[in-house]
């Protein structure tokens, strides 16, 4: 059995988790979530603590209890605190700008960059060279700021892109004659 499915995943107050055949549901300050279960574990609902407990001693079902367990405690997580995400770009006149749910990106091309959020993410610029993701949904937020990032990396002998905000760029020496 995997080890982190030992540990219960505690619900805090004011987080309302629902467990169905088909539907698992976490309502909480930050939104709601659904998650699909997974017929290899079973979800035990024991006094404001969720265990994960796999169906049969079969190696996926161990590994299974495991994933569900982290994905239902990031749910947890994401609707009583919330994800947030930095990026910084880091090169001359890189800035980028939120209005509304898009962000507007000039990193350096003949035109400017235009992303849309998806839903369930907001986008702030506190700096114009810092950009900020925040959202319930741990997965979403992840995956927008690797698709921001994704505009420009940052390159290898200047440094020069888009990078998290606690991302260390190995610069590489230059070809010598």
């Amino acid at each position: 059995m995997s080890r982190i499915a030992k540990t219960a995943v505690a619900i805090p107050q004011g987080v309302d988790v629902q467990i169905g055949q088909d539907r698992i549901t976490v309502k909480g300050g930050g939104g709601a979530l659904e998650l699909a279960p997974n017929r290899l574990v079973h979800i035990r609902d024991e006094g404001g603590k969720l265990s994960f407990v796999p169906a049969d001693d079969s190696r996926e079902a161990g590994a299974m209890s495991g994933t569900l367990r982290q994905l239902v405690g990031n749910m947890v997580t994401g609707v009583s605190k919330g994800f947030e995400k930095k990026l910084t770009l880091v090169g001359v006149g890189f800035r980028a700008q939120a209005q509304g749910n898009k962000l507007n990106l000039n990193v350096g091309y003949s035109h400017p960059v235009s992303i849309e959020m998806p839903a369930g993410v907001t986008v702030a610029t506190p700096v114009p060279t810092e950009i900020v993701l925040k959202g319930a949904d741990r997965q979403r937020v992840g995956q927008t700021a690797a698709e921001i990032r994704g505009v420009r990396p940052p390159e290898p002998y200047k440094g020069k892109g888009i990078r998290y905000a606690d991302e260390r760029v190995v610069i590489k020496e230059t070809k010598k004659k």
